[in-house]
């Protein structure tokens, strides 16, 4: 870091140090002010932007999650591609890549050969719309990039600027991304003026991102 940090920037920095390598993804503003007993989200805000400017973390707009340690991608910019290991994808910025680099929170060390078909990513739940087929909050979803897919098939699908997953149904012009929970209503999705890109099928999950994987 190129300046020095305050007692009060130093505690924020170390909170989301520690968030980042415990979960695998920054916390929120709101997440940030509980945990320093801040009254509004606007003072966790501030000193956010006190520890960009001083070259602690990188800001990422449009997104809640949207916080990068530079010391952490400058370490993996000097590293050989882990060819062998599946990137894991946090929050996904809006209109973006799924796959584009700052969404790679780190890497998983398992083959994507684990999976079958070969899987290509993971993706970190969230939400509990499909906890009742197993697939929970935190968890990571093992995804195979193809955009065919039958009925049936847990799909990894974006509409306009928001990913999801979901079971995909179809028939005609019609798709129905189907939520494996009774609290959330079915998303429909006419194809003849509705934008519905699928970005991939699940193919296995990994309880809570700890490594236990589940085919």
């Amino acid at each position: 870091m190129a300046r020095p940090l305050t007692q009060r920037q130093q505690n924020v920095y170390d909170f989301i140090v520690k968030t980042m390598q415990e979960l695998g993804y920054p916390p929120t503003r709101a997440e940030i002010s509980r945990a320093m007993g801040y009254r509004s989200p606007n003072a966790a805000e501030e000193h956010l932007r006190a520890l960009e400017r001083k070259g602690a973390i990188r800001m990422i707009s449009g997104t809640s999650r949207g916080i990068r340690l530079p010391a952490q991608e400058a370490e993996a910019e000097t590293e050989e591609a882990p060819a062998r290991q599946l990137p894991i994808i946090g929050e996904v910025a809006a209109g973006s890549p799924i796959l584009a680099a700052e969404h790679i929170d780190r890497y998983c060390p398992l083959p994507p050969e684990y999976f079958t078909p070969r899987a290509d990513y993971l993706l970190r739940v969230r939400g509990l719309s499909m906890k009742e087929i197993g697939i929970l909050e935190g968890d990571l979803l093992a995804v195979h990039r193809t955009d065919r897919v039958r009925n049936g098939q847990i799909v990894v699908a974006r509409l306009e600027d928001e990913v999801t997953v979901k079971r995909f149904q179809r028939k005609g012009h019609q798709v129905t991304l189907v939520a494996e929970n009774a609290d959330f209503a079915p998303i429909e999705v006419d194809l003849r003026h509705d934008p519905l890109e699928i970005e991939g099928i699940g193919v296995g999950v990994i309880r809570g991102g700890n490594g236990q994987a589940l085919s």
